[in-house]
């Protein structure tokens, strides 16, 4: 009788032990490592790059937590930084770390809005609930210029100085990688890549062919706003 009482305590304990190590096989994820490069082969930094599930299902649990708030702060007479990357239905407020004035808008599809003149935190966020790329400007200051890459997925990174864009708690399964940078011509940028996702870390590589613009300067915006 006792034996049959210890066999029934270990079987317990090891569907307790089972149960507990369920959740943690399931919400095993990879890494993704993209890097992008230019037709020489050469880094190209500033990137953003973005995996969508090819389903079309984006993770409910990014959403459960609620959406994260980004910030788009202005510095020197520029947007800082010249590039944010954030999932749709993001809220981003502006304020203005100059001691001038700054009149902040935008005409893109993806958000259309305008922060009329203003110093420091005085507006409320402004929700990005469309993906696209927006552009913004500054009705004073002509040469102020910066993005905003609004994505339907929780997965994305910007590309550090080595040209690689890492992009962490990615579930396994299907996805469609894409990558966007002001620096390239709308019709030149590269065409999207699919790849599976298992555990561990999976590596990519994006090439942009033809001719860049510049990289982005505080002194000097890269492009006008005819492009987009």
């Amino acid at each position: 009788m006792r034996t049959k009482v210890l066999l029934g305590s270990a079987g317990l304990q090891l569907c307790s032990l089972l149960m507990a190590l369920a959740p943690a096989a399931q919400s095993a994820a990879a890494t993704l490592e993209i890097s992008v490069v230019d037709e020489q082969g050469r880094p190209i930094d500033d990137v953003a790059v973005y995996a969508t599930p090819a389903s079309g299902d984006v993770a409910a649990a990014a959403h459960a937590a609620g959406m994260p708030k980004a910030i788009m702060d202005q510095h020197d007479m520029q947007f800082v930084p010249h590039l944010l990357i954030v999932q749709t239905g993001t809220e981003i407020t502006f304020p203005n770390g100059d001691n001038v004035s700054h009149h902040v808008y935008s005409f893109s599809e993806a958000k259309r809005f305008e922060l009329k003149l203003y110093k420091g935190d005085v507006y409320p966020p402004v929700t990005f609930d469309q993906p696209g790329v927006v552009v913004l400007g500054c009705n004073i200051h002509d040469g102020m210029l910066g993005y905003v890459v609004v994505v339907d997925t929780p997965h994305f990174a910007k590309t550090d100085e080595q040209g690689v864009a890492r992009i962490d708690g990615v579930a396994s399964g299907d996805y469609v990688v894409a990558a966007w940078t002001p620096r390239a011509r709308p019709a030149a940028l590269p065409p999207t890549q699919q790849l599976t996702v298992g555990d561990g870390t999976v590596a990519a590589q994006i090439r942009i062919t033809g001719r860049l613009s510049p990289a982005h300067e505080h002194t000097l915006s890269s492009l006008t706003w005819e492009r987009y």
